[in-house]
């Protein structure tokens, strides 16, 4: 059975002074010493997120959304709880495709529960760098999120490089006329408006955390700082997003020159078939001629004139000839042959 529960620790002043074994025993513990909680938890049973509701009363409608899953990148709030839902991503490079996964943060003023449902990002290394860095972690639950949030936007670098590289190879492929770029513009496509969705509503998620901030930096000395560090990651997302969008055009782009030559292909191919229609039309008029006189002839009457004439043979075949070579420099000036 896989292990869920990835830790457990309450931090006060930035240091961890204790590691509850058991979930039911985390608001216990951290009324004993005080600071905040952060548990971290990996696709968990909805016996153990039952529990956690109950240790911090999260809300009923943000513990269903916990346990669904696929939901849409979003920032709710519940009193003085936030939900968040974001969507991190990596490029897998052997299948040259776009996974995306899942993570769900319930902040309030003295916990943070962050839930995987991926593989990836790996927020035990985000664990390890506010521990290493305590006067971050002194902040308090947003500076966890923070955290949280600049690892799964730094993640989104590597998505964004290896969509470049697979939008380059296909604008190099649009003109060999291989037929499987169709699909694959299709299926990119597919994968950058499935990125965008990921990445555009961090904005307006982080507008409205810095805005809370706003609110509290009279009282909060760390809000200030706590601001810019995510100004600093909503610096990032705009780029980002600027970027995917840039993607977005390039692809529809593709699409419409790909269209256009496969057409232009069709056109060729009519074109070419059209002539060929032309010359073998062409011949066969200029053989019917011949082919009439001789079949008029070769039916063998016996009233018919032009069997006693002495020049009616080559008079037959000088007409056949005639008829031919007119034919010919007519077909031949219409440039059907």
């Amino acid at each position: 059975m896989p292990v869920t529960v990835i830790d457990n620790a309450i931090y006060v002043d930035g240091r961890r002074v204790a590691s509850p074994q058991k979930l039911a025993r985390t608001s216990e513990t951290l009324a004993q010493h005080g600071g905040f909680a952060w548990i971290g938890l990996y696709r968990p049973e909805p016996v153990q997120l039952g529990i956690i509701a109950s240790e911090f009363a999260l809300h009923p409608l943000a513990v269903e959304d916990a346990l669904l899953g696929h939901q849409r990148a979003k920032l709710e709030r519940y009193g003085d709880m936030r939900f968040l839902v974001l969507r991190p991503a990596r490029y897998v490079d052997a299948l040259e495709t776009v996974e995306f996964g899942e993570v769900e943060v319930f902040v309030g003023s003295d916990f943070v529960v962050a839930i995987r449902h991926a593989e990836a990002p790996d927020l035990a290394l985000v664990r390890h760098r506010l521990e290493s860095t305590p006067e971050l972690l002194t902040r308090g639950p947003l500076a966890v999120l923070y955290a949280i949030l600049d690892r799964i936007v730094d993640d989104y670098a590597p998505v964004v490089a290896g969509l470049e590289n697979d939008i380059d190879e296909i604008e190099m492929q649009l003109f060999t006329g291989d037929p499987a770029v169709t699909k694959r513009i299709y299926d990119l496509s597919g994968e950058v408006m499935e990125f965008l969705r990921a990445v555009r509503p961090l904005h307006a998620m982080i507008t409205g955390l810095r805005d809370d901030l706003e609110d509290t930096r009279g009282q909060d000395p760390d809000a200030l700082e706590l601001r810019r560090l995510f100004r600093d990651i909503q610096d990032h997302v705009i780029q980002m997003v600027e970027k995917i969008e840039e993607f977005r055009q390039t692809l529809q782009n593709a699409l419409t020159v790909h269209a256009t030559l496969v057409a232009q292909r069709q056109n060729e191919t009519s074109l070419a078939q059209s002539d060929q229609t032309k010359r073998i039309s062409s011949w066969a008029a200029i053989l019917f001629a011949p082919s009439l006189i001789t079949g008029i002839y070769g039916m063998n009457f016996v009233n018919m004139p032009e069997l006693a004439w002495t020049w009616g043979y080559p008079l037959a075949l000088i007409t056949m000839a005639a008829f031919a070579f007119g034919l010919y420099r007519v077909f031949k000036a219409k440039n059907w042959l």
